[in-house]
């Protein structure tokens, strides 16, 4: 059965729709069919991330609203036949997602793919709340700071209370990615340290992504960096983090200021 991931965080810019395509790429790699959809209706950076922005020609909101199939939205991926995208609107209003649309979108991806990446709005409001609804897994995503920990602790109360699982009594597989950290600032107590982060949130450790410009160069070529730098130590980490998300027991690799790229092993896990 196919399992629904939304990549979720209370803040903007922590490198959300860059997780999604990062996952998605590593996931499609492994043979597995992949779609990534972009639920941030309005901006829509989904389809930039991955290097499709001249392809769309229908949308989200195009296929709710009955203006075109799924299939006529769908775009597949030129470097990897199994990972897809359905792109969101630039010109619409995000009250154009409903619930009822969304759910029979979400019913027919689970019959065609495997796996179902949902990038998320930043926030609470109505875009992230439909994003989150109908998710098995939710990959909670925060940079090493005091205001992106604080939102993502808001985040995990509407995973708890606001998804089709809460409804049932059940509670979302949930996951914490740190992302764009950096040793050196850490050990200057300039940012949070990783068992900062997994204390205040008490949540499993997915993975941690080092700040590196092999993600900015990804992006600008329009790239996933699992796909245009797959031996990048962003890459690394978001390899990593897939092999744990598909089920995998493995220590977390972190960056650390002497030993390079991947120091030492993390193996605390969140409650």
């Amino acid at each position: 059965m196919a399992k629904i991931v939304v990549v979720t965080s209370g803040k903007g810019g922590v490198g959300k729709t860059t997780t999604t395509a990062a996952l998605g790429a590593a996931l499609a790699k492994s043979g597995q069919n992949v779609v990534v959809v972009d639920f941030d209706v309005g901006l829509r950076n989904l389809d930039l991330i991955m290097g499709v922005e001249r392809r769309v020609v229908f949308d989200l909101i195009n296929v709710i609203q009955g203006e075109a199939t799924l299939n006529q939205a769908l775009i597949r991926d030129k470097r990897c036949d199994t990972l897809s995208i359905l792109p969101a609107s630039q010109t619409r209003d995000k009250d154009a997602l409903t619930p009822e649309g969304v759910g029979i979108i979400m019913d027919e991806l689970r019959k065609k793919f495997d796996w179902i990446l949902c990038d998320s709005p930043a926030g609470i409001e109505r875009g992230a709340q439909l994003a989150m609804h109908h998710a098995d897994y939710a990959v909670i995503v925060t940079n090493p700071e005091v205001s992106s920990v604080r939102d993502s602790d808001r985040i995990i109360g509407m995973l708890d209370s606001r998804t089709e699982k809460a409804e049932r009594g059940e509670q979302v597989e949930k996951h914490l990615l740190i992302t764009r950290y950096d040793p050196i600032r850490a050990a200057r107590g300039e940012m949070l340290s990783v068992e900062d982060v997994v204390e205040i949130l008490s949540l499993p450790l997915l993975g941690v992504v080092p700040e590196s410009e092999d993600v900015l160069k990804a992006s600008n070529v329009g790239a996933p960096v699992t796909l245009a730098s797959p031996d990048s130590a962003p890459a690394g980490a978001y390899f990593e983090a897939v092999r744990r998300l598909e089920g995998e027991d493995i220590p977390v690799s972190v960056p650390t200021e002497k030993r390079g790229i991947f120091g030492r092993i993390f193996k605390k896990r969140g409650a």
